[in-house]
């Protein structure tokens, strides 16, 4: 579907690619990971046309459509309602609609035989791009991604950058092109949009392409993984964890290859200085010295994992509590937030604060941090020192600042060598301490930042979203120099990675109430799947009863809307069956052939690609039966 051939991209004299390569495939899932900086971004827009490669080339089949969800998006703003800019994704049918609505108007002032076969071939037309279904189709995208059913008819400009973001998103999702690009998409949403758009995004038609850190989102989407590394595109045929696993495979083969090679060198070295100077060696000095210049030289593994050497110090110990809340309560005119909750944050809690956008984490972080007015008692710890850590802290570090500088400003008693230990922890080494805090990447000034609340000395954290713009790499330092932190704090996150890997105690607002589980995040997870599926069936018993007409119409309509939407599955089951009916015939053709079954690796892979093929298709035959006997009992 679209190639990337030797390609060499340059800015300014640095090379970001040389000669790298890429084949995308109809229905590929790929994660596309790498340090910041390294070129993610940049190849996205090179694959969508908006840059041209120095080097090399970029070819597309003639029908692929590419849709492209980028930073970019955040500064459109507009007056028509978030529902109308995700109908767009619609053009031609959102066309015939008007045409339709126009052809009906004048047949209520002349009913003419030609309006009349004007219209019904709109109608047809329309029908055929099943543009009645349309419009649901869109209000449950966006509900999918957090929007409320009264957010649909409101103009997009009334919302913030984030929100925005998501209705592109929806819009790109409904126009389903041959290839999605998404830059960051988790950025801007919360927990339970960011699982929706993974249920959304695995069954999804067509290829995708997906720069995210969010490491769990990455696992359960992705079938590949593409590393930009060393100005080259390294593929794995796995997702994140799979990735993991075999690059750790990879290094050490290439690790032991580039120590005999090296040892090989070494003794050739010295063979050539032993009997340089004799003339019954010279033959054999020659040839080994040609042979040393013909080599290619494997190089070195590069260890882009550093572990966090820093020790935190705290010029004083908190008390037992570090904050109490009691009968709090919040709201912001009418929206409730908070309601006579109370909640105690003791010494040594980890405590991660989740949940949906809108439910008031942001709020509570404040209230906890005492900048927020209440009702109610907010009583500070002892001893507490707090730093508190948010994204508009980016916009507070001093551009004209140097880096070291920066963190030399930040009223810590540390020497500079401590300092630039620290900074070294967050990748800042040498002589780019020495860098303008102007020049820096969003992500380069959130370890800015962090590295700023870090040597506060607090004994108590708070962080709003720390993740956000940062790179695997720099999350791993995040999750390292948090575990040593033998403090207190309170995150606010969507990384479910992250989470887990921090947090002993789980926070979340529901009903206006604190509530805590006691607990790590898998252990949350699971207790909460576990409740919702007892929930749902009392919830359901407490359903009021429609009077029965009305009960009647309403279950035949709805019988009516999930016949056709059971069709329609049937219909894609029927073909993804037929596709892989077809790769089973075509793979044990292939392993019928002398030249392919004598060769035992082309063998085994062949083998493995059958057995995937034979489990999806007993799935999709499983599948459809049981729409089969759906749509028989609606019939």
């Amino acid at each position: 579907m679209i190639s990337v051939n030797n390609l060499s991209y340059l800015i300014g004299g640095r090379a970001l690619y040389k000669n790298a390569s890429l084949h995308i495939k109809p229905k590929d899932k790929i994660g596309l990971i790498g340090l910041n900086g390294t070129g993610k971004s940049t190849l996205l827009r090179l694959i969508n046309g908006e840059f041209q490669p120095t080097e090399g080339d970029i070819s597309k089949s003639k029908d692929c459509s590419i849709g492209f969800l980028n930073q970019d998006l955040l500064s459109y703003i507009t007056e028509d309602s978030i529902l109308s800019v995700a109908m767009q994704a619609f053009e031609k049918a959102v066309i015939l609609q008007k045409t339709i609505d126009e052809l009906l108007h004048k047949m209520e002032v002349a009913y003419e035989d030609r309006l009349v076969e004007k219209l019904t071939k709109a109608q047809e037309e329309f029908e055929a791009l099943e543009g009645y279904s349309l419009q649901s189709r869109a209000e449950e995208l966006l509900e999918g991604i957090g929007f409320k059913t009264s957010d649909l008819q409101r103009p997009l400009k009334e919302f913030s950058g984030g929100w925005r973001m998501r209705v592109m998103l929806a819009k790109l999702l409904l126009e389903q092109p041959s290839l999605l690009m998404l830059d960051e998409p988790t950025n801007h949403l919360d927990l339970p949009s960011i699982q929706w758009i993974e249920n959304y995004l695995k069954t999804y038609e067509g290829a995708v392409i997906i720069v995210s850190h969010d490491r769990n989102f990455l696992d359960n989407v992705i079938t590949s993984t593409v590393e930009v590394s060393q100005q080259k595109l390294n593929q794995y045929s796995g997702n994140y964890t799979f990735y993991l696993k075999e690059k750790e495979l990879r290094s050490e083969i290439q690790k032991n290859a580039y120590l005999n090679q090296q040892q090989h060198i070494k003794q050739t070295e010295r063979f050539v200085e032993r009997f340089r100077a004799k003339a019954t060696k010279a033959r054999q000095v020659q040839s080994r010295v040609k042979s040393l210049e013909r080599m290619e030289r494997i190089e070195d593994v590069v260890d882009d994992n550093p572990t966090m050497n820093f020790k935190f110090r705290f010029s004083q110990k908190s008390g037992r509590f570090i904050v109490e809340l009691n009968d709090i309560s919040k709201s912001y005119g009418d929206l409730q937030i908070l309601k006579n909750t109370t909640a105690n944050i003791e010494r040594g809690d980890k405590i991660a604060l989740i949940g949906a956008n809108g439910k008031g984490k942001s709020t509570l972080l404040r209230i906890i941090a005492g900048t927020e007015p209440i009702n109610g008692e907010r009583k500070d710890g002892y001893n507490v020192i707090t730093s508190f850590y948010a994204q508009h802290q980016l916009e507070a570090l001093n551009v004209n600042n140097e880096i070291l500088q920066e963190l030399q400003q930040a009223g810590s008693d540390k020497t500079e060598m401590e300092l630039r230990s620290v900074l070294g922890c967050f990748l800042f080494t040498d002589d780019n301490v020495f860098k303008k805090i102007k020049v820096l990447s969003g992500g380069e000034k959130s370890r800015v930042a962090l590295a700023k609340t870090l040597i506060s000395e607090a004994n108590f954290l708070m962080m709003d979203e720390p993740t956000n713009h940062l790179d695997f790499l720099s999350v791993n330092i995040l999750i390292q120099a948090l575990r040593q932190y033998e403090g207190t704090f309170v995150i606010v996150s969507h990384d479910r990675h992250f989470i887990s890997q921090i947090a002993n105690k789980i926070w979340y607002i529901e009903d206006h109430e604190i509530k805590e589980y006691p607990g790590t995040y898998e252990e949350y997870a699971y207790w909460q799947k576990r409740r919702e599926s007892q929930v749902k069936p009392k919830i359901e018993a407490k359903v009021e009863v429609k009077s029965k007409g009305e009960k009647t119409r309403s279950k035949s309509i709805q019988n009516e809307n999930e016949l056709k939407r059971l069709q329609k599955e049937l219909s894609k089951v029927e073909s993804r069956i037929e596709q892989l009916e077809s790769e089973k015939s075509k793979l044990e053709d292939q392993m019928a052939r002398p030249e392919v079954y004598s060769d035992h690796t082309q063998l085994q892979e062949n083998t493995s690609l059958l057995n995937k093929v034979e489990a999806e298709l007993i799935e999709s035959q499983d599948v459809w039966e049981d729409l089969a006997e759906k749509i028989d009992s609606l019939s």
